[in-house]
Order: C-alpha cells, then sequence, then structure tokens
C-alpha cells in the first residue's frame, strides 16, 4: 500500500468506529470537508466503496467491516508501540480514556487525579462522564468506574470508593404538607423525582432493603432527569422526594433544606470500583493511574 494511504486509512479507520464524520474529524483534529475528501480519495484508490452515508448515519460497506477488522488492531498495536517507546523517558507519559457516572467522577475520580495530574504532568487524561453501562473495550477506553454490580465478570476490578448508602430525601415543607412515609410502599402516595435510565431508556426503580428483604418501588411524580444535581435542587425547592448518594445532600441535612426519611431502609453497600479488561500489557501512565487511584480510599 502506498505511503499516502496510510493517514487516509487512519482517517477511515475513526470514521468507522465512531459512525460519524462529525466526531471523528472532532478526534482528528480537522474539518470535515479535508476528511470527507480523505475519504473519497482513499475508496477511489483502492476502487471500493468503504463507507455507506445517508444524511443520518455512516456505515461500514462489508468491504469496509472487513479492512476495519484487519487494520484495527494492526493500528492499535503500533500506537501502542509508539506509547512504550515515550515511556523509555524519565517520567511517564500517555493518554488515559476512563468512561465513569456522574457521582463517580465526582466522589472518586477527580479527586485523585487533582494530585495525580501535578505529579505526572506529560500523562493526558480524558474523561467521558456517562451514566450509561459503556462497553469500554468497544469504545476504546482505558477503564470504566462503575457500582460493582454493575461491572462485567470477565473484567479485571479494583474497588477505588468507601461504602455507600443512598437517602431518601425532601423538602421540610413537603413533608409538613404529604406526611412522612414511614415504609417504602407509601412512596407511592408521594410526589417522587424520577431517574430515567441512561441504558435502556426506563425509569429506575427505587432500592430498599431491611432485615434482609429486599424492595424495588417505582415511584411517580411531576419530574424525570437523567442527571443527580438537578434532582437535589428539584427536592430542595419542594417538588418532591428524591433518591440520592447520601454523601451529595450532606450541606443540604445541616442546613435543613433537606429531610431524610426510610433511613432504616436504606443500608450500605459496597461503592465504585475501576475495572478494565486485562492485567496485561498495561502502560506505565495507567499503572501509576491504578495504583493512585486504589490508594486514595
Amino acid at each position: 500500500m502506498l505511503r499516502e494511504n496510510f493517514n487516509d486509512l487512519l482517517s477511515f479507520l475513526v470514521v468507522a468506529k465512531e459512525r460519524s464524520f462529525t466526531k471523528a474529524a472532532a478526534i482528528l483534529g480537522i474539518s470535515q470537508s479535508a476528511l470527507s475528501h480523505s475519504l473519497r480519495s482513499l475508496e477511489e484508490r483502492l476502487e471500493l466503496r468503504l463507507l455507506t452515508r445517508t444524511t443520518r448515519s455512516v456505515a461500514p460497506t462489508e468491504a469496509g467491516e472487513r479492512l476495519l477488522n484487519s487494520l484495527g488492531p494492526r493500528f492499535a498495536e503500533i500506537e501502542r508501540e509508539l506509547v512504550a517507546l515515550g515511556e523509555m523517558r524519565d517520567r511517564p507519559a500517555g493518554n488515559i480514556r476512563i468512561s465513569a457516572g456522574e457521582h463517580a467522577v465526582d466522589s472518586v475520580l477527580w479527586p485523585v487525579l487533582k494530585s495525580f495530574l501535578a505529579d505526572y504532568p506529560d500523562i493526558h487524561v480524558e474523561i467521558t462522564v456517562d451514566n450509561g453501562l459503556t462497553d469500554i473495550v468497544s469504545g476504546r477506553y482505558d477503564a470504566g468506574i462503575r457500582l460493582g454490580e454493575q461491572v462485567a465478570r470477565d473484567m479485571v476490578a479494583v474497588r477505588v470508593g468507601p461504602m455507600m448508602r443512598m437517602a431518601v430525601v425532601g423538602a421540610g415543607a413537603y413533608l409538613d404538607h404529604k406526611g412522612i412515609p414511614a415504609t417504602p410502599q407509601e412512596l407511592q402516595h408521594h410526589r417522587c423525582i424520577n431517574m430515567r435510565l441512561p441504558t435502556l431508556g426506563g425509569l429506575y426503580a427505587w432500592e430498599f432493603e431491611k432485615d434482609h428483604r429486599e424492595l424495588k418501588v417505582r415511584v411517580d411524580g411531576q419530574l424525570t432527569f437523567n442527571c443527580l444535581r438537578q434532582r437535589i435542587d428539584a427536592a430542595v425547592a419542594g417538588f418532591g422526594l428524591a433518591y440520592v448518594p447520601d454523601d451529595t445532600i450532606r450541606d443540604e441535612l445541616a442546613s435543613g433544606q433537606l429531610v431524610r426519611v426510610l433511613e432504616a431502609w436504606c443500608p450500605y453497600f459496597p461503592g465504585y470500583y475501576l475495572y478494565y479488561p486485562s492485567r496485561k500489557q498495561h502502560t506505565t501512565a495507567f499503572a501509576r493511574f491504578i495504583e493512585a487511584i486504589r490508594h486514595h480510599q
């Protein structure tokens, strides 16, 4: 293959994986028009169509899928070798990509990175805040951070956070008006602030446990969010009860803006885990990151 094809092949791999010219152009740092020209030139030289383009989507053709599966691992291997060469310098260097939920980033990841990045200025970290169950392998992430029950069994998992506890909270004025629920079942008579699940699109059923008895309660209310901060703000504003990690509402509880209910039904459970596909072939940068986050608890 002629040398002028290499950049075009890399452009093709990024477009085929992202299924989007817009996303691929942003990753590669070039314009969409330049990217389109590069792909057209490659297809003309190969005399094969590699991508099917519509106004809404991009997908590899049969030939494109074969090229993606064949070249993708080889380019990844080249990238790993170049990173390894860079690590022959005195200081660890390279890129780390991490997928984590909103609360995990705030409570676990960002506190670690503040000192970690200061210690290793040649390491660059990209964080994708995603409350869904992202496939870190297909997404080309080095690692993810999730609750232990959400981590696939074939992953290496390292506990990186303390025990956690959920809390049902509401504004005092709301509870004065609606009353205090004595059991989770009574939540069905309250206005509750729902959370939309990102993976399947359904509403999250609130989970409770007492005396080894587990309950899941589907609640109803005027508001539904897919993010944490707005659920807390809505509870403070009196729109109903919210179900949130208790470390996120300490200030509101201390100030009296929120009142906790059903505390006996909210036991502690194992917190967050860092997970990744394999114990082998870690870059020095990623190995240092694992060491930093596992000793931060």
